[in-house]
């Protein structure tokens, strides 16, 4: 601490903190155009613990859509943050469908959407929306995703060939780690002190989406009930001309499961249903001739899924 020549104390700041004060700012004056959109369905506490971490990091608008939940999720949440917008549509819309409601009542140039069991670390959005603002040809930018473990979940990932449909379908139940899995998954991607990387799409459970873009493609696909929606909307952006990217310095955990385990057996069908309306949408050429072979394919394996479950209880 140094003294000035009238013989008071310099209180200013070290530079490290100066520096680390000015990110703070530069994130909270990024995340002042970003819409946040939650969708809720039964998620208990988790809820409340991503509305603070989204008003925390000075989200402009924060919307809760709620899919009729029923075990006090959303009331909790809203006697915690009372000035959070709430979007109570009276049934279970789906997550696409809900989540076009949602980025329906904001206004914000750019819109996180995101799972209600999910937490935003400190400087995320920044870091989001700095990658947008770099790469003006991007829609769309997915953070690295934590597991509670720690763990990269996967949720930057390719639109899979033939080979690594059929292998990841065949193996991935009982060996998760086969290389089909892995290269659908995109095991290569970076996690920890990682550059940014296009991909072909991002989980839907988070990610930051330019409101421009999002509308010019309609949004969210209101057919698929849960799953797909989101390797759809990046399909279709990309046929658009436009690109997603993952970043590893946006970072944010997901608990996982907390709402879809509600409901395991109707969330496999759904989950089969999709790929089997994703896979009709997106293959071309002479490869639509293989579809219903494929067809039966995802069916059987639905099934398989459905007998694993009930046999793990």
């Amino acid at each position: 601490m140094s003294v000035s020549a009238g013989g008071t104390e310099d209180t200013a700041p070290p530079a490290a903190d100066r520096r680390a004060a000015d990110r703070r700012a530069a994130d909270r004056s990024a995340a002042d155009r970003v819409a946040a959109v939650v969708v809720n369905f039964e998620s208990g506490s988790a809820l409340t613990e991503c509305l603070r971490t989204l008003v925390s990091e000075a989200a402009a608008e924060v919307v809760v859509v709620d899919n009729g939940s029923a075990d006090g999720s959303l009331a909790q949440g809203r006697r915690a943050f009372p000035s959070v917008e709430v979007v109570v549509p009276g049934r279970n819309l789906g997550y696409g469908a809900a989540a076009n409601r949602g980025v329906a009542a904001t206004t914000a140039e750019l819109v996180l959407v995101c799972n209600s069991d999910l937490s935003v670390h400190p400087g995320a959005l920044g870091a989001l929306v700095a990658t947008l603002d770099e790469q003006p040809e991007v829609a769309v930018v997915g953070p690295l995703i934590r597991t509670p473990a720690g763990d990269r979940y996967p949720s930057a990932r390719r639109f899979p060939s033939l080979v690594d449909a059929a292998g990841h379908a065949l193996l991935g139940l009982f060996v998760p780690d086969n290389r089909f899995t892995r290269n659908y998954q995109r095991s290569d991607v970076a996690v920890d002190g990682g550059t940014a990387q296009v991909v072909d799409w991002l989980s839907g459970a988070c990610f930051l989406v330019r409101r421009s873009a999002f509308e010019a493609v309609g949004g969210f696909d209101e057919a698929y009930f849960m799953y797909a929606e989101d390797a759809d909307l990046c399909w279709r952006l990309a046929r658009a001309g436009w690109k997603a990217i993952y970043t590893p310095t946006a970072e944010v955990l997901h608990i996982q499961g907390v709402s879809t385990d509600h409901h395991p057996y109707r969330m496999i069908v759904e989950h089969h249903r999709s790929l089997v309306r994703f896979a009709w949408r997106s293959t071309t050429g002479w490869r639509r001739l293989l579809l219903p072979l494929v067809t039966v394919g995802i069916c059987g394996r639905g099934a398989l899924a459905g007998l694993r479950r009930l046999s793990a209880r």
